[in-house]
């Protein structure tokens, strides 16, 4: 099977286009389309320094590097940034992969750790509340959105990039309307302005099988042990049920990622009415007190 653009041997099939493409054209097109997706919300200016999140998975990496190609065409520059959250174990393999990869790119990448932000490792929070019986998951993703933040401040940026993929967008979408969260549906729109400290996803509008087989096809190392945690929430299992929909009926990611950009854009609208500045940090949010805040206090007691 021949490759559709350039007659090449074919090594990836895109069910839901029916395109075949070779290595090269298959990466091809996903910085092209990640370029795309970054032109049209407007997501990286000129002159702009970037702050980009790495974790050491197959997103993040390969997000770092279709940034790294396009910067060489493109006037920003990139600060690659992991955060440590204090997992015994587990965080250390990723941030030596990390390191290297960077060095081996030439790109400046900076480590900062849940221990000396908020004098608690992950780790330690749950122990302190084992009883309670808190969602690792929860107490993690709060903390690491402000250590994120902090970076982005210390270093200049106003902008930072994640290498979440269109299936974390569905998986969050039904996270959300689950947990009857549904403010937060508001800040799925990739064109919202947010925060003078944006937070983008350039990798929004493709499938996570599809990083995958950049990763590899690409030789990227990147982390394959999975955290401890993850089975803890819902996430898994959301992911199972929306492949298996896939597999059946191709192509049924992309039409529901057009549904959550309409529903998004009109949640929209009333978050940013709502949003008020956190009575003991400052930073914009919809109550009182912020989300990090509240669960500072909260482990500490």
């Amino acid at each position: 099977m021949n490759c559709d653009r350039c007659q090449n041997t074919a090594v990836y099939s895109r069910r839901y286009s029916g395109e075949n493409l070779c290595s090269e054209c298959f990466s091809d097109s996903i910085v092209r389309k990640t370029a795309k997706t970054i032109s049209k919300y407007g997501m990286i200016q000129n002159g702009q320094r970037v702050c980009v999140a790495v974790s050491g998975g197959k997103d993040s990496l390969a997000i770092l590097d279709v940034l790294s190609k396009m910067s060489r065409n493109h006037n920003f520059s990139i600060h690659a940034v992991t955060i440590d959250e204090g997992i015994h174990g587990y965080r250390d393999e990723a941030l030596g992969i990390v390191k290297n990869f960077c060095a081996d790119r030439r790109i400046v990448h900076s480590v900062y750790s849940y221990k000396e932000l908020y004098d608690l490792t992950l780790d330690e929070s749950l122990k302190l509340h084992e009883e309670d019986r808190l969602s690792s998951c929860s107490i993690c993703g709060i903390l690491r959105r402000r250590a994120i933040d902090h970076a982005a401040k210390k270093i200049g940026s106003d902008v930072i990039v994640t290498g979440h993929n269109m299936d974390d967008v569905l998986q969050t979408f039904i996270i959300n309307v689950l947990s009857g969260d549904t403010n937060k549906i508001g800040w799925q729109d990739p064109a919202a302005p947010g925060n003078t400290l944006r937070r983008v996803k350039p990798f929004c509008e493709i499938y996570e099988s599809e990083i995958v087989f950049y990763a590899f096809t690409n030789n990227l190392p990147f982390q394959t042990e999975p955290c401890p945690h993850m089975n803890e929430g819902m996430r898994t299992e959301i992911r199972q049920f929306l492949n298996t929909l896939e597999g059946k009926r191709s192509g049924i990611k992309n039409s529901m990622y057009r549904s959550i950009l309409k529903i998004s854009q009109v949640m929209r609208e009333s978050n940013y009415k709502q949003r008020v500045r956190c009575a003991n940090c400052g930073a914009e949010c919809t109550g009182r007190v912020c989300s990090v805040c509240k669960m500072l206090l909260d482990l500490r007691q």
